[in-house]
Formats: structure tokens, C-alpha cells, sequence
């Protein structure tokens, strides 16, 4: 039945029944744009260092595709920006005169996990001080290997991180830090030669060669300690280590990673090699009959 017939049969005016066509549109469309912009919100209480392009990316993996334009869009209408924290620096210590390390990885192109690894040192402040965190963090898929969390700012902090990475993963080509003591301590490099690992460092006063490692301290720090105020050391330590155990590995998408968490880049990555590998033994078997 045509629209003209339907007004007919309702005793309507045409053009009344136009206008409330398109208020109830209008209202649908209004409706839509709240919901949406409520998921937004929930998304930046848990993620406040996203923009507009990693937001929609989130969405579209809770409710589906969504245009970019329109997130923007109403982003901005509601003045849904993402929360830029404060500036911070890691602790360097390279003012000692242990042997240094040439950058390996300078013009290197990585390619694949366990490739390079990362290490870096940064502060968390606590009501009376400090605690220090050592994280190190594969170049690759961005996941942390390993980490720890000192009130001292000394070599068993570095080693313990080294440590752990080391226990429960395939050793890396390559091991990248800055130049500090922490890392060039004969502890610590003895260990990495025992395992035939490459040694890099990055310039002296250069930090924008790690960053990688800073980029993680950055999503840190405006994403968990910034928001919070840690009573204690044993507070800040279980809140950094959901945070990179649950949030960051599981949860946070990466725009390097195709907008996928660490966790979730690596698992597609092993499966990819483990299909390869079974293509090539079938491949093989077929030829040896």
C-alpha cells in the first residue's frame, strides 16, 4: 500500500505525517547516537589514553561495524576527548665506566617475535618515595616478557625482570636498553652472553631509540598509575601487575597490532606458524610416499 493511500485511509494531511515521519526518525537516530555514546564512555573509564580511531576500533569489536566519522562525530558533540596525562622520565644512570654496547637494531626491520627485546626502568611515586619498575617488552608484538618492582633502584631489579622473561619464554636475538648501569653491570651481560644473546644499547642520551619501552610506560601511566594514588608499595604492585597481566595483555588494543591486544597478536601469530608447519610435514609426506 503507497504512503499517499495510508494518510488517505487515516484521515491524515500528507504533509503531517511527513513531519512526524521524520521527528520519529530524527528521535530513532538521537537515541542511537546516546547509546553509543554511553559505550564510549564505558570505554574511556577503562581505557582514557584512546582517541577516536582506537575507540572505534573497540566498538566495532563489542557491538559491531561502526563508521569512524560518526564516532568522531559524536565525540566531539559530547566532548569525549582522550585524557593526556603528564610528561615523566626514566631513571638513567650511565655516568659509570663499564663497557658499552653498539645499536643493533637502528636500521634493523623486525620481523617476527623473540626477535628483540626491550628493557627499560621507570619510577612510581608513593606518598613517602618512590618504587621502581623494570619491564622488558618484545618489539614485535609489544607483550611484556617479564618484569619487577623494587623500592631500590639497583642491578637485582633488572635481573629479576631479565629472569622472569627468560623463564618462561624462548630466549630473543637481540636484548636493546639504554646505557645505564643497571644494564651494562657484569651480572646482567654475563647472563645474556651465557644465553648467546646480541647486545644492544641505545646512544648516549638518545631514549627515542627505546621507544617502544617508553611507549608502554607512557599507556602505563595515563592508563593506571595516573589514576590512581598507591597507599603503599604492595598496592602498586598488584595494581601494575593486573594491569599488565590483564588490561594491557589481554585487553588494550594496539594500532601497530591491526587493533588487537598483545595476547590476542601473538596467538594468531603461533597458529599461523603452526598451520604452516603442518601444511609443509603434509606436503612432505605426500612426496615421500
Amino acid at each position: 500500500m503507497s504512503f499517499k493511500k495510508k494518510c488517505w485511509l487515516l484521515s491524515l494531511n500528507r504533509s503531517s505525517a511527513y513531519y512526524q515521519l521524520k521527528q520519529s526518525k530524527s528521535a530513532t537516530k538521537k537515541s542511537k547516537d546516546l547509546i553509543i555514546k554511553d559505550e564510549i564512555e564505558n570505554i574511556q573509564l577503562e581505557f582514557p589514553y584512546y582517541g577516536y580511531r582506537t575507540v572505534t576500533a573497540e566498538l566495532r569489536r563489542r557491538i559491531g561495524v561502526i563508521n569512524k566519522k560518526k564516532i568522531q562525530r559524536i565525540m566531539r558533540k559530547y566532548g569525549l576527548k582522550s585524557q593526556i596525562g603528564r610528561l615523566f622520565k626514566s631513571f638513567t644512570n650511565s655516568r659509570h665506566k663499564l663497557p658499552r654496547y653498539p645499536n643493533l637494531i637502528k636500521d634493523l626491520v623486525i620481523t617476527t617475535i623473540n626477535q628483540v627485546w626491550g628493557a627499560d626502568i621507570t619510577y612510581v611515586r608513593l606518598p613517602n618515595g618512590f618504587v621502581y619498575l623494570a619491564v622488558i617488552i618484545d618489539f614485535y608484538s609489544r607483550k611484556i616478557r617479564g618484569w619487577a618492582i623494587s623500592k631500590n633502584l639497583d642491578r637485582s631489579l633488572t635481573t629479576e625482570a631479565l629472569n622472569r622473561a627468560l623463564a618462561t619464554n624462548p630466549a630473543p636475538d637481540i636484548h636493546h636498553s639504554d646505557q645505564g648501569v643497571q644494564y651494562c653491570c657484569l651480572e646482567y651481560v654475563d647472563e645474556l652472553k651465557e644465553r648467546g644473546i646480541l647486545i644492544s644499547m641505545s646512544d648516549k642520551g638518545n631514549p627515542y631509540q627505546n621507544n617502544i619501552t617508553e611507549s608502554f610506560f607512557k599507556t602505563l601511566k595515563y592508563n593506571e598509575i595516573y589514576l590512581n594514588e598507591y597507599d603503599s608499595f604492595e598496592e602498586a604492585k598488584d595494581n601494575i601487575e593486573n594491569f599488565i597481566e590483564i588490561v594491557y595483555h589481554k585487553k588494550r588494543l594496539h594500532s601497530s597490532l591491526g587493533y588487537l591486544p598483545p595476547e590476542e597478536f601473538e596467538n594468531q601469530i603461533l597458529k599461523s606458524k603452526n598451520q604452516k608447519v603442518e601444511k609443509s610435514l603434509k606436503s612432505l609426506t605426500l612426496t615421500t610416499k
